[in-house]
């Protein structure tokens, strides 16, 4: 990634959704929270004070939404995957970084979350 490159952050979406390799998770909606890192070049919306030349925040919420509320996930992989790849085809971004977290892990323990973070590539 360019390290000149412009960032939108989106932190703590919420969502309940069925993802798991449980059957109790696939039935049972459970929390996760997704963080987003979007990069692109934000100068023109800058400049001109004009969403057309940047991204509507709205919009990425709901494409992650389809996403966490679309067809079940085994793997918290998989679907950061699906959410990275949507983004990407989705928005002009050159480059994402998605992080999924599942506090409500299957795990015996005590634990704040279970969390995947990885970054993708836009063509």
């Amino acid at each position: 990634m360019d390290k000149k490159m412009d960032c939108i952050i989106a932190r703590g979406l919420n969502f309940k959704a069925c993802h798991g390799v449980l059957t109790s998770e696939k039935i049972c909606p459970q929390p996760f929270r997704v963080d987003l890192e979007l990069y692109l070049d934000l100068r023109a919306a800058g400049r001109q004070d004009d969403l057309s030349l940047s991204v509507d925040y709205d919009r990425v919420y709901h494409a992650v939404n389809e996403v966490m509320t679309g067809p079940s996930c085994n793997l918290l992989e998989a679907l950061a995957e699906k959410i990275a790849q949507t983004l990407l085809r989705k928005f002009p971004f050159a480059e994402v970084a998605v992080t999924v977290y599942k506090p409500e892990a299957p795990v015996e323990g005590e634990f704040d979350y279970f969390a995947v973070q990885i970054r993708r590539k836009g063509d």
